[in-house]
């Protein structure tokens, strides 16, 4: 395989030959997976808030509870890249994923409306997490698997498209139950409304029928001899720099005995104890090798890891900003909403749960959105450039969050959601051309699991900061959150605009 080298990291310019072009049934049923996928998405970042602060959460709490979602997307999607890119099952190797993560969201879907207590609704939230992440990988690199270098762009553009609808369908289930069929939207003794309830039921319907739907119609092709060579490529290379190695874990450790003796945040703890084990797992690569040993099994994510192409390690400073302010808005937008349209901060209260309702609805609106402009994205980075286009896209999203803070009626709040759709858009869509543009197809998988690195690390760092920021800085007031946020998406458009050039990543697969 010839590959040309960038940094630290190769960008492979050509790979073994795939199969042929997806009719359109072919390639919609392939991407159908993740309608369901995302409407999982879709109810957990609307509602969450809302159930846990109807379980008796404190809005500066907030960040600290939804910190499942970021820690098990930081363990669980590198390892099931790594393990379904080496999968050899005969039902394929992204499918079992599929079937299995699928199957367990939805009785994470069904069980977290009906938690009693805060803590029960935590546990639910991590069951629900950790589960959509182990199919939510092998959703993703079933395109690369699959599609010809000719339909990358289109199967990306469909897989936008079905996020966005997913999106859409989740965001908007409570308002539609309350307002079309009747159903109640606030709920007994300052409990869950039964709107949020029958949602995450009908939600867990749909992800599995989504989930069979692809399952059932994809047929993957076997990995090909040349796949699974380069899937073992990097096992003899060369040795980790055993300096750095030995300070991250020096300072991991240095770190986390300070957080623990001073009893810091445990998020603090957190960081450090990851990057202990990623300090102690690059020692345990470099004895190893010094053994002759070449097989490294699970280690070999950390060898990935290091060996990164430039293009991603760009792509990392974007993610960061990015999705620290995606995390703000997820986490306080109801909460910023209810309080400055809607005069309450009581989560129990009914003007606070048409207000969480009416943030559903503007949620669904950016998904709609950003399902349209997926599929003019591709023509526009063609016309002005995929940085551009990134760029660009991401400012739109930084006026939007402005608009959460300054628009003066809630009913103007969809042009909000118009700019957070774009800038969604682009999130959902480019930065994945760049992965599978700029490793080789069979390290796919565990590309993509070591992205989601680059989207969990800012939103644990949000986690620790938002929190203290509101009570110390914002006076317990969620909306200059919205305002922080605007101003992040600025700065990675900024940082967007020094990723590599198209012709190191996005023609590097084409």
């Amino acid at each position: 395989m010839q590959d040309l080298q960038s940094g630290e990291g190769a960008v492979f310019r050509s790979e073994p030959p795939r199969a042929g072009a997806a009719d359109g049934f072919r390639l919609w049923s392939m991407c159908f997976a993740l309608f369901g996928i995302q409407i999982v998405w879709g109810l957990q970042n609307a509602n969450t808030s809302r159930i846990f602060q109807a379980l008796g959460a404190d809005v500066a709490e907030l960040p600290l509870l939804w910190i499942a979602g970021p820690i098990t997307g930081l363990i669980v999607q590198p390892i099931i890249g790594h393990l379904s890119d080496h999968s050899r099952s005969r039902h394929g190797r992204r499918r079992p994923f599929l079937v299995a993560g699928g199957l367990l969201s939805a009785l994470a879907l069904v069980l977290m409306p009906n938690a009693a207590t805060l803590w029960a609704a935590i546990a639910a939230l991590w069951l629900l997490t950790a589960s959509n992440n182990i199919a939510m990988d092998p959703s993703r690199a079933l395109v690369a698997d699959n599609l010809p270098h000719t339909q990358r762009a289109r199967g990306y553009a469909v897989q936008v498209f079905f996020i966005g609808t997913g999106a859409v369908f989740a965001s908007s289930l409570p308002w539609v139950l309350v307002n079309w069929f009747g159903v109640s939207g606030v709920g007994e003794a300052g409990g869950l409304p039964s709107s949020v309830r029958y949602a995450f039921y009908i939600g867990a319907a749909c992800l599995l029928a989504s989930m069979l739907w692809t399952v059932l119609t994809t047929r993957e092709r076997p990995a090909d001899a040349s796949l699974r060579r380069v899937a073992r490529e990097g096992e003899m290379g060369e040795p980790p720099v055993l300096r750095r190695a030995w300070a991250l874990a020096a300072g991991g450790a240095g770190l986390l005995a300070v957080a623990l003796a001073r009893g810091w945040q445990w998020e603090v703890a957190l960081l450090a104890g990851a990057a202990l084990l990623v300090g102690a797992a690059e020692i345990a690569v470099a004895r190893r090798r010094a053994r002759g040993d070449g097989a490294l099994g699970m280690l070999q994510i950390v060898e990935d890891f290091r060996r990164m192409p430039r293009a991603l390690r760009q792509l990392a400073l974007v993610q960061f900003f990015t999705w620290f302010a995606l995390f703000a808005m997820w986490i306080y937008a109801a909460p910023a909403v209810a309080r400055a349209h809607y005069g309450t901060g009581d989560a129990a209260s009914a003007p606070f749960n048409a207000a969480a309702d009416w943030v559903g609805m503007l949620f669904a609106g950016y998904n709609a959105v950003a399902a349209l402009a997926a599929l003019a994205l591709p023509g526009i980075a063609a016309r002005i450039g995929e940085r551009q286009t990134y760029a660009l896209c991401l400012l739109c999203g930084a006026a939007g969050m402005a608009g959460f803070v300054i628009l003066p009626d809630p009913d103007l709040l969809w042009l909000a959601s118009l700019g957070i759709g774009l800038a969604w858009a682009a999130v959902l869509s480019l930065p994945y051309a760049i992965i599978v543009g700029a490793v080789a197809p069979g390290k796919v998988g565990v590309y993509l699991g070591i992205h989601n690195i680059f989207l969990v690390v800012p939103q644990l760092v949000a986690a620790v900061c938002l929190g203290p920021a509101i009570r110390h800085l914002f006076g317990g007031e969620p909306g200059p959150a919205l305002a922080l946020a605007g101003g992040l998406l600025v700065l990675a458009a900024g940082a967007a605009l020094f990723i590599g050039p198209r012709a190191e990543v996005g023609e590097s697969a084409a």
